[in-house]
């Protein structure tokens, strides 16, 4: 990454009724707003090279995300809270230090998320549409197509780690071993990518702090609430434009399953698989893949 890209961003802290949420910020105030949602095992430092890039033409809001350090830890991690608090932090970005007064208040926000960011980037576009001008998701399809990719047996060897999660002391025996778990599914998943000392070191520090509780995000996908929020996703085309972006390497959620299916769940869709990059594509090729969402957004 370039130190003109990092140099670009800074910290900031948004008192939300969830807490209050840190994140990076970068970019011209009064540009258009784009918000950035990390996924797991991660958080928005080791994207500051593409956070950097996509500030050339959008006001960039990082977010940590509950359950990361030095985010509010506490739960419950369920995927309509987190919602919820991405919500609330769109509602308050006209109120943010550095930000035009009032300049973002009731203003659509472009959405992009990663992982668990992109699950969660569905979800506010169903609940609230009207929050979000256009969406790109990166390396998730729509969750109801994820949950049809689960028949297939390589899908579920590949999410087998997700069982892994639900068993107890599984945060601990991750945070025991020094974290050699999260580089194992760093490896898994973007073959051939290693983060750089720095960044590694950056995210193994978040992740210390953290554990358990990024765990909490899984162990919620069997409560009664994400069945409930499933039904309601099944009903309603997403109305906001949607990217979705996959890695052709991906280890995680094989793109060869994402086949383009779920067409129906959307009004608006465009979907590509990146040649050369994995789970992590924004963080392996920063610089083609925010120049393809910049294309987009515009």
């Amino acid at each position: 990454m370039s130190a003109g890209m990092v140099a670009e961003l800074t910290r900031t802290t948004f008192a939300l009724p969830g807490g209050t949420f840190h994140a990076l910020v970068g970019g011209d105030p009064v540009a258009p707003p784009l918000v950035y949602l990390h996924g797991f095992p991660d958080h928005p430092p080791t994207a500051a090279a593409f956070l950097g890039a996509l500030t050339r033409t959008h006001r960039v809001i990082a977010p940590w995300l509950r359950g990361y350090a030095p985010s509010p830890l506490g739960g419950p991690y369920d995927v309509g809270t987190l919602a919820g608090d991405v919500l609330a932090l769109i509602a308050a970005l006209g109120d943010a230090p550095g930000d035009a007064p009032g300049g973002a208040r009731g203003r659509p926000v472009d959405l992009v998320g990663h992982d668990w960011g992109a699950v969660i980037t569905y979800v506010v576009c169903a609940r609230q549409p009207a929050a979000v001008r256009r969406a790109v998701t990166l390396a998730v399809p729509h969750p109801l197509t994820l949950l049809g990719a689960l028949r297939d047996g390589a899908q579920r060897r590949a999410s087998a780690y997700m069982a892994a999660f639900q068993l107890p002391g599984a945060g601990r025996r991750v945070a025991a071993h020094d974290l050699a778990a999260i580089d194992a599914l760093w490896a898994r998943w973007s073959p051939g990518f290693t983060l750089d000392v720095d960044a590694r070191a950056g995210l193994h520090a978040c992740l210390a702090a953290s554990l358990p509780a990024p765990l909490g995000y899984y162990r919620a996908l069997l409560r009664p609430a994400t069945a409930r929020l499933a039904l309601a996703l099944a009903r309603t085309p997403l109305t906001p434009p949607v990217l979705q972006l996959h890695g052709a390497d991906d280890g995680c959620i094989l793109a060869a399953l994402v086949d383009g299916a779920d067409a129906r769940r959307f009004t608006r869709r465009e979907r590509e698989v990146v040649p050369g990059v994995g789970h992590f594509l924004q963080i392996e090729a920063p610089g083609p893949v925010a120049a393809r969402i910049a294309a987009w957004l515009a």
